[in-house]
């Protein structure tokens, strides 16, 4: 387990915290998806995400361009990568070692000039593509055949770059200790669950604020305003970030 403050020793709090209990739904108001994620059960996702990079040769260092929406299988593949050292690229370009992307995007990560693309359909129940074009290959299959537990041949270095974006890196160490400022920016506890509209949510804050906090989260995605309020009240939502929710604390 991670000794420093990273992306990594983030969920393995959360997973030593409350490894059975919800840590991530997420709702699909267009699909009427709901699906539920433990610490536990993310943490397979995230071991065998981990273990698809390296298995297939991704070494700690290498670029991962991830072009995916907030999302419970983004949150996945985000702390696969960085369990396996591998730094995510915040924008689309070249130079990526591997790709990651929704329906509308494998283009742009085609373009990547990656060695390796995988497609999402971001399909209810996990659903693979249903026809992953030529050089993608679809990453609901491919994953599911990789190992439940990981173990690094190598230990990702805190100071390691975890992020690159238009303004410069981002450490593993520096990401997890701007979630952990934010999160006591907005004043997030680990009793709070919050309700995060997908459209307005930021990349990596939705993530990594929630889990530096301890608290859980209720994702929605294509949120129907009129249903909000009830699905507050549901799930014991405590708090909104991205969207404002009456009668519940609204996170600026």
């Amino acid at each position: 387990m991670p000794t420093e403050e990273t992306p990594a020793a983030l969920l393995a709090r959360a997973l030593a915290a409350d490894a059975s209990g919800p840590l991530i739904t997420q709702y699909d108001d267009a699909t009427g998806e709901r699906v539920e994620l433990s610490a536990i059960t993310l943490d397979n996702w995230v071991a065998k995400t981990a273990n698809l990079l390296q298995d297939n040769g991704v070494p700690a260092g290498a670029r991962a361009a991830v072009l995916l929406p907030p999302h419970w299988q983004t949150a996945a593949i985000l702390l696969g990568c960085w369990s396996a050292g591998v730094c995510v690229l915040s924008a689309a370009g070249g130079d990526a070692d591997v790709a990651f992307a929704g329906p509308d995007q494998l283009e742009a990560a085609l373009a990547t000039g990656a060695d390796e693309v995988y497609g999402l359909s971001l399909a209810p129940m996990a659903a693979p593509l249903p026809a992953p074009p030529s050089g993608v290959t679809d990453y609901a299959t491919e994953v599911r055949t990789h190992g439940d537990q990981f173990a690094p041949y190598q230990g990702v270095a805190p100071d390691a770059p975890a992020v690159i974006g238009e303004q410069g890196s981002l450490s593993h160490a520096q990401l997890a200790e701007a979630a952990v400022a934010r999160a006591g920016e907005l004043g997030v506890t680990k009793d709070d669950r919050l309700l995060i509209d997908a459209a307005a949510a930021e990349a990596p804050e939705w993530l990594l604020v929630p889990l530096a906090a301890g608290a859980s989260v209720v994702l929605i995605r294509n949120a129907d305003p009129e249903r909000l309020a009830d699905r507050a009240g549901t799930e014991r939502v405590t708090a909104s970030l991205g969207v404002a929710v009456p009668g519940v604390r609204q996170l600026s």
